[in-house]
């Protein structure tokens, strides 16, 4: 396709509550959402690092910078197909990589998660529940968003608050609650008691107990635990994931489409990590709506065998910029029937968050 515009709008949106993992916390959702026209067709995509630097070293400046500078010229002067690799790093690309896709969905008539190769009409969805000050809030946030039936919980963890929520959680919700718990790297090797404690509790995975480049480290860790170890951080790319696997780093893998760089990619390692029967979901930052509906639309590919991360937009934000909204009912997200992204992006919201916005055309 030719692509014949690229709109970049730097959105900031309030969050319900503060996003608050091991490294630090957001209490407002920074994002960059990409409108591209090319072929008579209008595809969306949403490039959704934190901010800050506590998560990845992409942040919205860089992401905007490079975007702006780098790969939204680039784009311009180039005939491309979904998946094609573009300059840039993933946290960037990712926002006109995913529109491209959207446009081809449209195209061939077909809704995204279908030309993905997604073969199911729902995706089950787990509740994320951050870091608090104490542990009864944890626990009143659990049970206010366990009504909406999700499959699975996943609570974060820190070094120092672990042990004692999970047998919180556990106290309060039994022993059959589908449990998990996300270090983000908080821990290193010395920390193996607490994993061992942490292996009594029935654990769906342990995610990223250690930092992204200890995968020496993890494969040990995993060959001492009955839990599954979960990669994510340290999934940031198809060579990253064959060596993890090669060592045995890993049971699970959590696929960021964001992280990775696209559907591209995240395809690429999908059927890596399919191919060596690990198990496999997918995550979220959180994004946006966009973002969102794109997990969902990939969490229904048959080799995904985990709840995934997307949740409804009401679990985060005061507001969103699609319409609908994505709806969590009985614990399911039902995939749009309408060919491409399948949601409606809305203008009046773009322009009311709008942080900065500029317009390129071939």
């Amino acid at each position: 396709m030719q692509v014949r515009s690229i709109t970049l709008t730097w959105v900031r949106v309030p969050l319900l509550e503060p996003f608050r993992i091991s490294s630090g916390s957001v209490a407002e959702k920074d994002a960059i959402v990409v409108r591209v026209e090319g072929d008579g067709f209008t595809g969306w995509g949403e490039s959704s690092p934190m901010a800050g630097s506590f998560y990845s070293t992409d942040t919205p400046e860089s992401c905007w910078s490079e975007l702006c500078d780098v790969i939204a010229p680039a784009v311009l002067h180039r005939d491309l197909s979904a998946g094609d690799k573009l300059p840039g790093k993933h946290f960037a690309s990712v926002g006109i990589e995913t529109a491209l896709w959207d446009i081809d969905a449209q195209r061939r008539g077909v809704p995204l998660h279908r030309l993905l190769g997604g073969t199911r009409d729902c995706v089950e969805a787990g509740l994320a529940v951050g870091l608090y000050e104490d542990t009864s809030q944890m626990l009143r946030t659990t049970e206010k968003h366990l009504a909406a039936g999700y499959k699975r919980v996943k609570i974060k963890i820190a070094r120092g608050s672990d042990v004692d929520l999970v047998r919180a959680m556990r106290r309060a919700f039994g022993d059959d609650l589908p449990l998990m718990v996300d270090a983000n790297g908080d821990y290193t090797p010395e920390h193996i008691d607490v994993f061992r404690r942490l292996d009594e509790f029935n654990l769906m995975m342990i995610e990223q107990p250690l930092a992204g480049a200890m995968l020496e480290e993890s494969a040990e860790l995993q060959r001492q635990l009955r839990t599954p170890i979960c990669l994510d951080e340290s999934l940031e790319n198809v060579a990253a994931v064959e060596r993890a696997i090669a060592l045995g780093s890993l049971r699970i893998a959590n696929i960021k489409i964001q992280r990775v760089g696209g559907f591209g990619n995240a395809l690429r390692i999908f059927d890596l990590c399919l191919a060596h029967k690990l198990g496999i979901w997918i995550g979220t930052m959180p994004e946006l709506g966009i973002g969102q509906a794109q997990g969902a639309a990939f969490s229904s590919l048959p080799g995904c065998t985990f709840p995934t991360d997307v949740e409804a937009s009401a679990r985060w934000f005061w507001d969103d910029i699609i319409n609908p909204w994505i709806e969590v009912r009985d614990g399911m997200i039902a995939m749009p029937t309408a060919a491409g992204l399948g949601y409606r992006v809305d203008p009046s919201k773009l322009a009311r968050y709008k942080v900065h916005e500029k317009t390129f055309v071939r």
